[in-house]
């Protein structure tokens, strides 16, 4: 028989996106990760019944820059929390004609062009290797479509998300060179986070909110931050309406991910047991877990 599972929903607010509103019995709360410290503190609290945990990508106010984001911390303080699924939501630039500032993209796939990032919860001691071929939870991106839908939201399903390292923004011959490649939006966020979110086996899904043409456009040949802006708090009133009416969706009780994103490890991990190391161990306690207990 099927376990079920209780949902309990985290969500990662990106540039523009530091607080949910609507949460019943909210509490903001630090949790203490072995990867060091999250973007901020946690909130906790319950819409329409159900459980959710926010966290601020770069902290209240934006204090914290892509490349200094502590993504390990992020995650690990998420399943540390019990959460099951993530939605993401992130500000990108758009590398086609057709995503418009404004419109919102359903991230199916990533190009991971970031250099400067620890992007795996395993190393020396405890080696694993998930599978990374569908990086979305594709249960989760139904939902989030047809709550797009509902609420007449501009969005397209699939959609490749180029992560760059940053904080600047594209030349021109690699905005040009990215569309060449075929991406549909670039970002400097998602990764490692979603490579991370599998690892720990939480479904993860991308909400990407166009808020300029990156510099490939003609009439838009360089991206300036008051540009984006104007766009960004636009694209954040529609996201916290489209949290209320995804979080019914996603919140009831289920079975296993019929993905398996819930079961990356399985067949992961490729050091022996009785040659990992005890304090690798110890770290991954929350984000293995599962596994290892088994083990």
């Amino acid at each position: 028989m099927s376990e079920i599972v209780e949902p309990v929903i985290g969500l990662i607010g990106g540039s523009g996106l530091y607080d949910i509103e609507g949460l019943e019995d909210r509490q903001w709360r630090r949790v203490a990760t072995p990867w060091g410290e999250p973007s901020d503190e946690l909130l906790f609290g319950r819409l329409a019944g159900i459980s959710c945990v926010f966290l601020p990508r770069h902290g209240r106010g934006h204090p914290t820059p892509p490349s200094a984001l502590n993504f390990r911390a992020n995650i690990d303080a998420l399943k540390r929390s019990g959460v099951t699924d993530i939605i993401s939501l992130s500000a990108v630039g758009s590398l086609q004609e057709n995503l418009p500032p404004g419109h919102f993209v359903i991230v199916d796939q990533f190009i991971d062009r970031t250099f400067a990032r620890e992007k795996s919860f395993f190393g020396p001691g405890c080696v694993a290797h998930v599978s990374l071929a569908h990086p979305t939870c594709p249960r989760l991106s139904d939902a989030i479509e047809a709550s797009g839908r509902e609420l007449g939201l501009e969005m397209t399903r699939g959609g490749t998300y180029l992560a760059m390292e940053g904080p600047q923004f594209s030349t021109k011959a690699e905005s040009l060179l990215y569309r060449q490649w075929g991406c549909h939006v670039i970002g400097m966020t998602n990764m490692p986070e979603a490579k991370l979110a599998r690892e720990a086996e939480i479904c993860y899904a991308s909400v990407a909110m166009v808020t300029d043409f990156d510099c490939w456009h003609p009439d838009h040949d360089h991206v300036t931050v008051d540009q984006v802006v104007k766009v960004l708090f636009s694209n954040a009133d529609k996201a916290k309406s489209l949290v209320k009416a995804l979080i019914p969706r996603v919140g009831v009780a289920r079975g296993p991910c019929p993905a398996g994103c819930d079961r990356a490890l399985d067949h992961a991990l490729i050091t022996a047991p009785d040659s990992r190391d005890p304090e690798m161990l110890r770290k991954l306690d929350a984000v293995a877990g599962r596994i290892l207990k088994a083990a």
